[in-house]
């Protein structure tokens, strides 16, 4: 399944999950459903996965942990706060270059309506 593919399925479940539970809870509680969701759907989820950072040759070690990556190709960073900041999607985008991958997601659902809580990050994917 390509990129885009995965990005629809995705934002289904997060759709469910706001839809069921509401904006304002601790982004663990929306980690955990939505893993849970996804697996549901019999993707590939692997969570808080350790993605080192390489300078000039040099393994400089853990860079950060990504929330959710969904078979091997998407990242997913989850948010539960009022309001996006820019460097969020700087971030996410950071990720995607870090960890090779071509599409992100933050989902943010603190957001009153997942539709404005959810931005795609691109680092030259291709359709």
């Amino acid at each position: 399944m390509r990129e885009n593919e995965l990005a629809k399925l995705i934002v289904d479940a997060a759709y469910i999950i706001h839809v069921a539970l509401g904006p304002g809870l601790l982004e663990s509680v929306y980690h955990h459903a939505l893993v849970y969701e996804l697996k549901k759907r019999g993707l590939l989820i692997e969570v808080e996965v350790p993605i080192p950072v390489m300078y000039d040759g040099l393994n400089l070690g853990e860079g950060f942990r990504a929330d959710i990556i969904v078979e091997n190709k998407v990242i997913i960073e989850l948010k539960s706060v009022e309001k996006i900041a820019p460097v969020h999607q700087k971030q996410l985008l950071t990720y995607l270059r870090l960890a090779d991958k071509h599409l992100g997601l933050l989902i943010n659902f603190g957001a009153p309506l997942i539709k404005h809580g959810i931005t795609r990050i691109v680092n030259g994917l291709e359709d």
